[in-house]
C-alpha cells in the first residue's frame, strides 16, 4: 500500500500542472457584406491568466498561435496532363469537409514554438488540414494536398503568418487579420493556443460570422429558399433586358 501511494505521489509530482488559462475575444463577431464591401480587419486579443483558485501568478515565457478557420465544404482538385497534344483532366481527388478559409497567426516560427509532432496532431499548418480531408492513398494526400494548398494560398484563402501575434506585455497579446473582399460566407472560429516549453497549456475558441446584408442577402436567401421562383424571375429579367436593349439601340 505504501509503495502504491509513493508511486502515485511521484506521478503527480512529475505531471505538469496546467495553472494558466487564456481569456480571449474578437473585435467584431458579425461581419456584414454589402455591395461596397472591400474587406475588413479584425483584431483578436487576449490575456494569459492563472487558473481560478490557484493563487499563483502566470509565469512565462509564453507563445501564442491563433488559427482562424472558415466554413467547411467539399472540394475537387483535378490534374491536367498532356495527351497527344491535348491537355485534359485525367485524375481528380475529392476533399471532404475542408476549410474554405484557413489562416495561422503566431508570435514566432512554429518550429521554434513546439515540436513537429504537436504541429501535425493539432493541424496547425494548411497542408495537414488538406491531408486530413483526403480519404484516398498516401500519394494523393501528399501531391494533391500540397498543390491545393498552393492554389488556395495564391488566392489568399490560406496563409501562415509567423509574425502575426504581438505581445504587448508578458501575458497580453494582440493580432490583426484582414478578411479579403471575397471572403466566404458562414461561421468562422478563431482557436487560440498558448504554448509553454513546447506544450499546449491553454486553449480557447471564439466564433464570428460573415454574412451578406441588404439587397445581397435578400437575393441569396431567395435563391436558396425559392429556387424555382428565383429562376423564373431571372429569366424574365433577362428577356426584358434584351427586349429593352433592342428597342433602345434600334432607335
Amino acid at each position: 500500500m505504501r509503495a502504491l501511494l509513493l508511486v502515485l505521489a511521484l506521478v503527480l509530482m512529475a505531471s505538469p500542472v496546467q495553472a494558466e488559462r487564456v481569456v480571449s475575444s474578437v473585435s467584431n463577431t458579425t461581419v456584414l457584406i454589402s455591395s461596397s464591401f472591400d474587406g475588413e480587419t479584425l483584431t483578436m486579443f487576449g490575456n494569459i491568466e492563472p487558473e481560478l483558485g490557484t493563487g499563483q501568478p502566470a509565469k512565462g515565457p509564453y507563445h501564442v498561435v491563433i488559427v482562424v478557420e472558415g466554413p467547411l465544404s467539399d472540394r475537387v482538385t483535378r490534374l491536367k496532363t498532356n495527351n497527344f497534344g491535348i491537355w485534359m483532366n485525367t485524375v481528380q481527388v475529392q476533399f471532404n469537409a475542408m476549410p474554405t478559409y484557413f489562416h495561422v497567426l503566431s508570435d514566432a516560427k512554429l518550429k521554434e514554438i513546439t515540436t513537429p509532432v504537436v504541429i501535425a496532431e493539432e493541424k496547425l499548418r494548411p497542408e495537414y488540414q488538406a491531408q486530413a480531408a483526403i480519404e484516398t492513398g498516401w500519394w494523393d494526400s501528399v501531391v494533391f494536398a500540397n498543390q491545393t494548398v498552393r492554389l488556395l494560398t495564391e488566392k489568399g484563402a490560406f496563409a501562415v503568418r509567423e509574425d502575426g501575434v504581438q505581445f504587448l506585455s508578458n501575458t497580453f497579446y494582440s493580432a490583426q487579420l484582414t478578411l479579403p473582399a471575397n471572403v466566404p460566407n458562414g461561421a468562422f472560429v478563431a482557436r487560440t493556443y498558448v504554448f509553454k516549453d513546447g506544450q499546449i497549456i491553454a486553449r480557447k475558441s471564439d466564433g464570428f460570422s460573415v454574412r451578406k446584408s441588404g439587397f445581397e442577402r435578400f437575393v441569396g436567401q431567395s435563391a436558396n429558399q425559392y429556387p424555382l421562383l428565383y429562376g423564373l424571375v431571372c429569366v424574365a429579367l433577362a428577356l426584358f433586358t434584351g427586349w429593352l436593349g433592342g428597342v433602345v439601340f434600334k432607335r
